[in-house]
């Protein structure tokens, strides 16, 4: 039987009222609070949990095993610092900090410490993404779409550390490569920050990446493209759907070619293209991402001190990485003048 982990959430806005109902839903967890500075919120979305309500994140010290920290990115190190000196294993909502300089800092507490760090990129656990990882593709080209309207919840912060920082995240985690070089644009409409962005990220092992952000759109859209040696993969982060085309799968195509002696695949124009292309869809469970996030840091909190612990599937220093090539994106925009 798993040891009872008393856990608590630290900023009741978008992002924490779901850790709360998620905590509040999960077995061997007991959410001592909910605590955001604007008692009305965290009262609210207590309630909705059925836990206390807190106004000062030091009243949780000493009587929680985990929390999570959902206030906005420029608080996120004051709020985790003394629950990390205290040793409390602390999830972080997605960036891990506002820049590089900062993440490190949260990394060296936790070190000193011995406290578990994971960051809150949830996207790492979005059943299209798990199926492509199962499938232990290696990566030549990627490209990324995530288009939405303005949503006002993040105005301080560009569309970069806002909404691409979700897609540097995952192509770190696919590439695994930290050497890299930027290319990147972008426009700010609506305040001082970039609205638009694309970026074209070149990686020392070869593969290309091509990032699109913008929160100026329509209508919503959260697309990546993988190509690799081995197949060619498209999914759809917001519907969790996916196709792949394998090479293996498609031999038949290849063997037709070269049975007919064909010297290129023009003279095959009376052929049935859709017929004889073998798509797969990509097999996903139906999990929740965020919840599937959770577990896996309480995982790792359960195992921290026995013979085998699990690290969590995003750590802090996935965490600085996804911070590093955010900061180097916008760096590159900044470098661009339009006016010119």
């Amino acid at each position: 039987m798993n040891k009872l982990l008393r856990t608590a959430v630290i900023g009741a806005g978008h992002m924490g009222k779901h850790h709360a109902r998620v905590y509040a839903e999960l077995p061997d967890v007991e959410l001592i609070g909910v605590c955001d500075r604007d008692r009305d919120r965290a009262n609210e979305i207590a309630k909705k949990a059925g836990a206390p309500a807190f106004e000062s994140a030091a009243d949780l010290l000493g009587v929680v095993d985990a929390v999570t920290i959902a206030v906005p990115t420029v608080h996120h190190a004051e709020v985790a610092k003394p629950f990390i000196d205290a040793g409390v294993a602390v999830l972080i909502e997605k960036p891990i900090a506002p820049d590089a300089t900062t993440a490190a800092k949260i990394i060296e507490w936790a070190d000193n410490s011995g406290a578990v760090i994971s960051v809150g990129h949830s996207e790492r656990f979005n059943p299209v993404v798990l199926a492509m990882t199962r499938m232990g593709v290696q990566p030549k080209f990627i490209e990324t779409e995530r288009v939405s309207p303005f949503t006002f919840r993040s105005a301080d912060i560009g569309v970069v550390f806002d909404m691409m920082i979700h897609d540097i995240d995952i192509v770190l985690h696919l590439v695994k490569s930290r050497n890299y070089k930027v290319h990147a644009v972008g426009v700010n409409v609506l305040g001082p920050n970039e609205d638009v962005a694309n970026a074209r990220i070149a990686f020392d092992n070869g593969c290309v990446v091509n990032l699109t952000a913008s929160r100026l759109a329509l209508k919503t859209h959260r697309r990546i493209r993988v190509f690799s040696p081995d197949a060619y993969l498209t999914m759809d982060y917001q519907n969790k759907t996916g196709l792949a085309v394998k090479l293996d799968a498609n031999a038949d195509f290849i063997k037709l070619a070269n049975d007919r002696n064909l010297e290129n695949l023009s003279q095959l124009t009376a052929a049935d293209y859709g017929k004889m292309l073998k798509v797969e869809p990509l097999v996903t469970n139906d999990i929740e991402p965020l919840r599937a996030e959770i577990e896996s840091f309480l995982d790792a909190v359960r195992t921290q001190h026995t013979d085998a612990p699990t690290p969590p599937a995003v750590t802090a220093h996935d965490g600085l990485a996804a911070v590093q090539l955010a900061e180097a994106i916008v760096a590159a925009v900044n470098s661009n003048d339009w006016t010119l």
